[in-house]
C-alpha cells in the first residue's frame, strides 16, 4: 500500500475515529486530542501496518493503547509518594493552615444561631455534625429514628431562614 492509499484510507476513518473516542472520553476537547495522538501514531508507525489487513482495527488498538496509557500516566502524575521510614508526608494535614477572617466569622454565626435553637432541636443536630449516625442518636436521646431525622431536618430549615445571607 503505498503512503497516499494509506493516508486516504486513514482519513476515511475519521467519523469513526471521533465517535470511538468520544465513547472512551466522554468530553469532546478530548476526544478530539485523542484523535489527533492517533492520527500521529499511525503515521509515525505506517511501516510497522501488514498490507491488505484490516487497518481499521489497527488503528482503531492504537486510539485504545493511546487512551489507556494517557490515563496511566494522569494517575501516575497524582500519586504522592512518601518514601519517608514512617510515611510522615502522607500522614501531614493537607490543610494549609490559613483561615480567612469570613469563615471565621461564618463559624460564630452558625454557632450563635444554632445556640439560639431550643434544645430538643439544637442537640440532636449537634450530635449529627459531630457524626453520629440517626441509629445512635435516637439510642442516647431515647427518640424514635423518625423524630430524630425530622428534627434535624426542621433544624436545618431553621438555620436556612435565619442565616439567609450565606445562601
Amino acid at each position: 500500500m503505498t503512503t497516499v492509499e494509506f493516508n486516504n484510507n486513514l482519513v476515511s476513518l475519521e467519523d469513526n475515529m471521533m465517535k470511538f473516542a468520544l465513547s472512551l472520553t466522554t468530553d469532546q476537547t478530548r476526544a478530539e486530542d485523542l484523535v489527533q495522538d492517533t492520527y500521529m501514531k499511525a503515521i509515525t508507525y505506517k511501516d510497522k501496518f501488514v498490507d491488505y489487513t484490516n487497518l481499521k482495527a489497527w488503528v482503531f488498538t492504537i486510539m485504545k493503547n493511546t487512551f489507556i496509557n494517557n490515563y496511566r500516566r494522569s494517575v501516575k502524575e497524582n500519586t504522592i509518594i512518601d518514601g519517608s521510614q514512617d510515611l510522615y508526608f502522607l500522614n501531614l494535614p493537607q490543610d494549609s493552615g490559613f483561615t480567612s477572617p469570613e469563615s471565621n466569622y461564618s463559624v460564630d454565626e452558625l454557632e450563635k444561631a444554632i445556640d439560639r435553637l431550643e434544645d430538643e432541636f439544637k442537640i440532636p443536630f449537634r450530635m449529627h455534625v459531630q457524626g453520629f449516625k440517626y441509629k445512635e442518636i435516637a439510642e442516647k436521646l431515647d427518640l424514635k429514628i423518625g423524630t430524630v431525622k425530622s428534627r434535624i431536618f426542621f433544624t436545618r430549615k431553621k438555620l436556612m431562614e435565619v442565616l439567609i445571607d450565606y445562601r
